[in-house]
């Protein structure tokens, strides 16, 4: 009996092993499987990572909306015909951990960019950029003709009047004319055009503060806005550097004298687009808030976007005693101190005299 119980607890013993090597060994089996697997699919997401894209000519550009979640970015993508593999791309944005980094805007997506690259691109938001520039003289229906044409900004202002759109932007002036820089500026394309113009105002703000804390003393300003209307003005009278400081001294002379500005620019906006270039008599004794030959002092606002040459000149006008000037025909003018001398002038240039 002794031995045969000895005899039985070996195989038991044996029975026991056993059943412990199954269990270990399947665990140790799964463990190797889940490795392999995850082996091949970081080998598969890696390759997929730095495979070259096929970019249809359709998708050249590609547009992220602000607020875009990465599952739609990557539909997006894949419904475009970018990616064939969205879930994919979105497991190695995740691994890359730049999930939550990506920037709207719109992009290029040139031949044989990969999967890595264009997240690069998206998550430092390397937006294609565009340009548009606005000229020294334009007046702001001008200014925005050319926004509202621009087929790469968001327009945000179309449905919107001048006032409407001079509140969006928080400006307390009630006229727009003028208080634009005129400037070439770069954007990301799908820029809207109320963040474009805010720029313009910025600028406009920041220059003209520039010049009026330099300005000459004496000036008979009452505030930056009154030398915006003359740099406006200036603007509007010539284009050659070397006169801009003479026009201001006639200007402030006149203003100092109590003299009307009698100057056409002024005339001519306040006809408007009807004017059609050929300024009459009968126009400029038709009186309006406009027209300085029957007004004294300062047309209202602005009429046009002054460059900063015409503002530096409305702020530092030259030293002279001129109160007159006459275009003499090739793009200069003749200014004069007396009103004999200005016939004179008009005489030789204006009537060939």
């Amino acid at each position: 009996m002794v031995q045969g119980k000895s005899g039985c607890r070996p195989a038991a013993g044996r029975t026991r092993s056993f059943g412990r090597l199954t269990g270990s060994g399947f665990v140790r089996n799964t463990l190797i499987l889940l490795f392999l697997l995850g082996v091949g699919a970081l080998g598969w997401v890696c390759y997929f990572a730095l495979e070259p894209l096929a970019i249809p000519e359709s998708a050249r550009q590609f547009k992220v909306e602000q607020g875009a979640s990465l599952r739609s970015i990557a539909h997006q993508l894949a419904t475009a015909g970018v990616l064939r593999e969205p879930v994919t791309f979105v497991a190695l944005v995740r691994l890359l951990g730049r999930s939550g980094v990506v920037k709207a805007g719109v992009y290029e997506l040139p031949d044989g960019i990969t999967p890595y690259r264009l997240i690069g691109k998206l998550s430092r938001g390397e937006v294609s950029m565009s340009e548009i520039t606005f000229i020294e003289g334009w007046t702001f229906a001008q200014m925005r003709e050319v926004l509202d044409a621009d087929p790469v900004v968001r327009h945000e202002t179309l449905a919107l009047d001048d006032e409407e759109l001079l509140r969006r932007l928080k400006i307390p002036e009630r006229h727009p004319e003028g208080l634009f820089f005129p400037d070439t500026y770069r954007f990301a394309m799908g820029a809207s055009d109320l963040q474009i113009l805010e720029r313009a105002y910025r600028a406009m703000q920041a220059r003209l503060a520039g010049a009026w804390e330099r300005r000459a003393p004496g000036l008979p300003y009452q505030n930056p806005y009154d030398a915006l209307i003359v740099a406006s003005l200036i603007e509007k009278e010539t284009g050659r550097l070397e006169d801009r400081r003479m026009i201001a001294a006639v200007f402030t002379n006149r203003l100092k004298h109590g003299m009307r500005l009698q100057t056409d620019p002024t005339v001519i906006y306040g006809i408007g687009p009807s004017f059609d270039g050929n300024l009459r008599k009968r126009d400029l004794e038709a009186d309006g808030p406009y027209n300085t030959y029957t007004r004294s002092g300062l047309p209202p606002t602005p009429i046009a976007m002054p460059g900063q040459a015409s503002i530096d000149a409305a702020l530092d006008p030259a030293q002279s005693s001129a109160i007159y000037f006459v275009a003499r025909g090739d793009g200069t003018s003749q200014f004069s101190e007396t009103l004999e001398k200005h016939n004179r002038a008009v005489q030789k240039y204006q009537l060939k005299h």
